[in-house]
């Protein structure tokens, strides 16, 4: 095969590999309720904390981000 034809299939392989990826680990959740507490739970949770950004979590873990 040669590399344009290599360049034209990578992406649909891609494509094809993480629909199938999705299809396999897909959220077992997915279409389930949330009950009203636990909503309520989250919100009050995400509003009151400091939200941090991954790339400086990352750091003080000492991982390369």
């Amino acid at each position: 095969m040669t590399k344009a034809a290599l360049k034209e299939i990578r992406p649909l392989i891609a494509e094809i590999v993480e629909e199938k990826l999705r299809e396999i680990l897909g959220d077992p959740d997915a279409g389930l309720a949330i009950r009203p507490r636990v909503r309520a739970l989250l919100r009050k949770r995400f509003r009151s904390e400091e939200v941090i950004p991954a790339d400086k979590v990352a750091r003080r873990l000492g991982l390369k981000w």
